[in-house]
């Protein structure tokens, strides 16, 4: 695993990054003095949140070839702030064999995501979109939302230029990545407004990566949801986020988590030895280990933690790889949901 501490993720990003946590707000870590950590990820969020039935969340989970999907609905505020989710719909699919790098898999999630991300485009073919690609390209772990736009196929020209050529079920389609304010000097929500301004999109698709609180997800997981997305919360730097009430269009966030911070490897390292030793004691002793607090538990996290300059922002070495497979999947996924007439084989040639 590479190692990247919190403070050089910052300066590696130019000045102040905007991207790791795109969905709402930075997941609360052991440096923040919080015992809750914030998911990303809705379905970590409905597990921090006790699992099972919640009221005012509706879930619904099946598993066909390998590919999880959960589906789920965050119906009002007080829900909402159980959760710590913005209320909306949420779209997760989860693949542990995509770690495999295997092209058949990955043609079959960029279909199942196609089927899923068409539930939430809901507008006319002839409506147009704007995906935009947050994130730093200068930072491997960063650099999906700029990849994935470079892979998509765009049409917005084409219409207005030589419309004879496109037939039925093609959609104008522009996409553009903004780079972050340290690179521009320039807020992310500025300059998605001035292009939602001239362009004048009906749907706008925010594709950024996110963090994890699990080992096994990183890398593994696509999220799709309808509730906007804030640019710079994953430093606690939340910004002005992009959303149906900041633009005027829907939005659309898709995520893939591809860092996790140190603290949850440890906490979760943590858990699994007290686990083990439990095993050999009496049940006196292992009510003890059973009982230690999560918050005492993060407290000593951050206790090591802090003489190497606070929380740890880590990725796989391989992560150069799992971005790419990542941004092609999702790309083509793109291609074949905002273009009807793209099959899924057309689809994945312009992500080559």
């Amino acid at each position: 695993m590479q190692r990247t501490n919190a403070h050089a993720w910052k300066r590696l990003s130019k000045g102040e990054h905007e991207g790791i946590w795109p969905d709402g707000v930075a997941p609360k870590s052991a440096h923040d003095g919080s015992s809750n950590p914030r998911a990303d990820l809705a379905v970590e969020a409905h597990e921090l949140a006790g699992g099972g039935d919640i009221p005012g969340v509706d879930v619904e989970t099946w598993t066909e070839e390998g590919i999880t999907v959960t589906r789920m609905h965050v119906h009002d505020e007080q829900a909402a702030r159980r959760m710590g989710k913005e209320p909306g719909r949420y779209s997760t699919l989860e693949v542990p064999g995509l770690r495999k790098r295997d092209p058949d898999l990955q043609e079959r999630v960029s279909q199942r995501m196609a089927e899923e991300l068409s539930r939430f485009l809901e507008l006319p073919e002839t409506e147009s979109a704007l995906v935009v690609g947050l994130g730093n390209w200068n930072v491997t772990a960063d650099s999906l939302g700029p990849l994935v736009v470079d892979k998509l196929f765009v049409t917005r020209h084409l219409f207005h230029h030589i419309p004879d050529i496109m037939g039925d079920g093609y959609r104008s389609v522009s996409a553009v990545a903004p780079g972050v304010l340290g690179i521009t000097g320039i807020e992310t929500m500025e300059i998605v407004r001035g292009i939602v301004g001239h362009v004048k999109p009906k749907l706008l698709v925010a594709v950024d990566a996110l963090a994890s609180r699990s080992t096994k997800r990183v890398n593994t997981t696509i999220q799709i949801s309808d509730t906007g997305i804030h640019p710079g919360s994953g430093v606690g730097n939340r910004r002005k986020g992009l959303t149906r009430a900041t633009l005027g269009v829907p939005v659309v966030a898709i995520g893939v988590p591809t860092v996790v911070e140190a603290t949850t490897i440890i906490q979760d390292a943590l858990d699994y030895l007290l686990h083990q030793l439990a095993k050999g004691v009496s049940e006196q002793v292992r009510h003890v280990f059973n009982t230690v607090d999560v918050a005492e538990k993060r407290r000593w996290i951050t206790e090591i933690l802090d003489p190497l300059g606070d929380n740890l922002v880590v990725t796989p070495k391989e992560i150069d790889a799992f971005v790419e497979d990542a941004a092609h999947i999702v790309a083509t996924g793109l291609n074949v949901a905002l273009h009807p007439a793209i099959t899924l084989e057309d689809a994945a040639l312009f992500t080559h």
